[in-house]
């Protein structure tokens, strides 16, 4: 337990230690990579200075946070019911299962009831008669300042339960296997696992564990009431580049081992009737060649990217052990790309991205099981989010549809295989604020902009705001963005966000290059030695939004979390004028340090997606030019917050702790507008449970506010 230190308005000054790096020629000397000792009690106490500085400098802030905090809370229903899920369990009964939230609780309670009618779902206004509860993630967190789930899955005769859990947010998991009939904790306790478990049969569990680079390295058996300890390595992956996962068939035949590292992957099936099997390759990894596999009743469906940049599908024996027996189904098109496939008895549905948005391919299989030419799914909102989360059977009339939009609150929906036909199911409902009413989407506006980049190259934005701000550059803004990994920053719904657009804050989304938002080319313009493009992408942004009138730079904030934090550090240095304020949040600014040491977490796995700085001068020398630590300028930067996690195990307290420490040194600014936060018991995700979670982000929301607007 750490003792916070009293409020303080004297900034902390980090200690300079220079030690000194030298790679591929260039020497550097870096004052403050002593702080990494978190083991160190100097560190420990120079973390909580800098919290007690952020208190103090924040106090200001304290009404407009506690305002913000009672927005989110007033919006939320706080006990609710989601949309029940049917489950038929072979030998067993056929269950709902959905998740309750009730007022005063930080988490979530999983529970099921028996379903005597699949078409008969429980009314979540009326008391659910029989109800059981699996999981009451409350009573799990009791006593623990963190608490996170790793993993949740019932047995196939519906008796037993494994969920792993994380009480420091080191995510690092212990696997416990509940007796759903008894309600007693089996002896079969599995320590320091990493994500997910999967049953075969109802005899055998399926786990990865992580090494030291936390990177799971290992796929093990664990039989029923044997010693965890003489669990067996099913496969075991030597090359460090490579993560191993492990996953259960959606009907339930087959374990699903997957192999894969930024760019090549590799999948192994074990029948789930032969658990203590040998595990056989679907087709060998060929570097560069990634696929994914989805077993489809008397086939499999195959996503690759095999001389098709986007992807394309294709489908395969049961028992393929070659790329040489993959046959086209969904050929590539350049600007289509394909996701992911779901398969089931009666269709396939395709997941896709076209124009920057995604969407939804259905597919008819005829009495042979071939796919036929299929149908999209169509919506009528500009700018939106779809998804199939997955959870459907699969032997189903239906599949469960998640829709949202930057206007329209989450929704799922049943879509009908036969009659194509949507069922709303539930909107997640906004409730009335005591300060700003009810929430109307017709007073908001939400657009799709396109600013140029330097290279003539259009980038997107997603743009939302209130209805009556004028476009005269006297509003505030919020630019946010991440652009690495080909991950997407979908226009999602955020109850939130109100808080920022109902005191007249243009929100804006940059897709920026890095990640997946137009296709494959689209991340691999922002990768490796093209990685710049991320960051000048995100400042043509902003400069679309103040030239069209949304903002001006003394009323802009930017703000990013992880790689988005390395943009945020990136864009600080390349354009501070630009911005009045941003915010970094558990941000990777010190990328190069990292990227440097293969004995640090993740490192060998990154070199794929940032480049190989260690043996590559090339690499070393542009990733130099931008990481924001080592490229601080005596200039006046904007404010700047940095939040970030103690046992962060994926970006580091270090790296925010050793740039806050180096602004104040370098920088022009006023010391008092250059923060740092740490999370004295949390992870990459920050803190645990709703209530903690919506005071962080109230804090952080203030902050901006403050910056940006008069308010506070």
């Amino acid at each position: 337990m750490h003792v916070d230190a009293p409020p303080t308005s004297t900034a902390p000054v980090a200690e300079r230690k220079p030690i000194t790096r030298t790679h591929h020629g260039d020497v550097f000397l870096d004052p403050y990579e002593w702080l990494r000792d978190k083991d160190n009690p100097e560190v420990i106490s120079y973390l909580e200075a800098e919290n007690a500085y952020t208190e103090a400098q924040t106090g200001h802030l304290s009404d407009l946070k506690d305002a913000i905090f009672s927005e989110i809370k007033a919006r939320t229903k706080e006990t609710d019911l989601s949309v029940p899920s049917y489950t038929s369990h072979p030998g067993g009964s056929a269950y709902w299962y959905y998740v309750r939230t009730v007022e005063g609780s930080e988490y979530p309670i999983y529970c099921r009831v028996i379903a005597s009618d699949r078409e008969k779902r429980p009314d979540p206004e009326q008391e659910i008669v029989g109800e059981e509860v699996l999981l009451d993630a409350n009573l799990e967190a009791e006593g623990h300042e963190f608490f996170s789930l790793g993993a949740f899955s019932v047995s196939l005769d519906g008796r037993l339960l494994a969920y792993s859990i994380d009480l420091t947010g080191a995510e690092r998991f212990t696997i416990m296997i509940k007796d759903l009939v008894s309600g007693a904790l089996l002896a079969d306790q599995i320590s320091d696992t990493a994500y997910g478990v999967a049953w075969a049969k109802n005899s055998h569990l399926f786990y990865t564990r992580a090494d030291e680079a936390w990177r799971p390295y290992v796929v093990l058996r664990h039989r029923l009431s044997s010693d965890p300890s003489e669990d067996i390595a099913v496969v075991t992956e030597s090359d460090e580049r490579f993560w191993l996962s492990v996953d259960a068939s959606r009907d339930d035949r087959w374990i699903l081992i997957g192999a894969g590292s930024k760019i090549t992957s590799e999948f192994r099936l074990l029948s789930a009737d032969d658990p203590e099997g040998e595990p056989r390759i679907v087709a060998p990894r060929r570097q560069g060649v990634e696929y994914d596999v989805e077993p489809a009743g008397d086939r499999l469906l195959i996503v690759h990217n095999d001389g098709a940049e986007d992807f394309e599908l294709a489908e395969a024996p049961l028992t393929a052990t070659s790329h040489t027996e993959w046959t086209p189904v969904v050929p590539h098109r350049h600007g289509v790309r394909i996701l992911s496939v779901s398969a089931y008895a009666s269709h396939a549905v395709v997941s896709l991205r076209r124009d920057g948005l995604t969407g939804l391919h259905v597919m008819p299989r005829n009495a042979r099981g071939n796919l036929e030419a299929g149908t999209d799914i169509e919506f009528d909102e500009s700018v939106y989010v779809v998804e199939a989360p997955g959870e459907s059977e699969y032997e189903t009339p239906t599949i469960r549809i998640g829709y949202a939009s930057l206007l329209t609150p989450d929704s799922i929906y049943d879509y009908h295989f036969a009659t194509r036909e949507l069922t709303l199911l539930k909107r997640t409902p906004v409730l009335d604020d005591p300060r700003f009413g009810s929430y109307q989407p017709e007073n908001y506006i939400q657009e799709r902009g396109w600013a140029t980049a330097a290279d003539g190259t259009r980038v997107p934005l997603s743009i939302v705001r209130r209805a009556d701000i004028a476009l005269d550059g006297s509003a505030p803004a919020l630019l946010y963005g991440y652009g690495s990994y080909e991950l997407s920053m979908d226009p999602n719904f955020s109850v939130s966000r109100l808080s920022l657009l109902d005191r007249g804050i243009v929100y804006a989304i940059a897709h920026v290059r890095g990640g997946g938002e137009l296709g494959r080319t689209w991340y691999e313009q922002g990768k490796r030695l093209a990685k710049k493009n991320t960051f000048t992408d995100f400042i043509a942004c902003a400069d679309y939004l103040i030239e069209q009138g949304y903002t001006s730079p003394d009323r802009l904030a930017a703000r990013g979390g992880s790689a988005g934090g390395l943009l945020m550090g990136a864009v600080a240095n390349l354009a501070p004028e630009k911005f009045r304020a941003i915010h970094a949040s558990v941000p990777f600014v010190d990328a190069l340090t990292t990227i440097l040491n293969p004995e640090l977490p993740l490192t060998v796995i990154e070199w794929e997606e940032w480049g190989d700085p260690l043996h590559d001068p090339e690499v070393y020398a542009y990733m130099k030019s931008y990481t924001p630590y080592e490229n601080v300028r005596p200039v006046q930067y904007p404010a700047i917050l940095a939040t970030t996690s103690l046992n962060d195990t994926r970006v580091f307290y270090v790296e925010p702790a050793k740039w806050v420490a180096t602004l104040r040194y370098v920088a022009n600014s006023t010391e008092q507008h250059i923060l740092l936060k740490t999370e004295m018991v949390a992870g990459h995700g920050g803190v645990s449970g709703r209530y903690k979670s919506w005071r962080e982000l109230a804090f952080e929301y203030a902050w901006i506010i403050g910056e940006i607007t008069n308010d506070g």
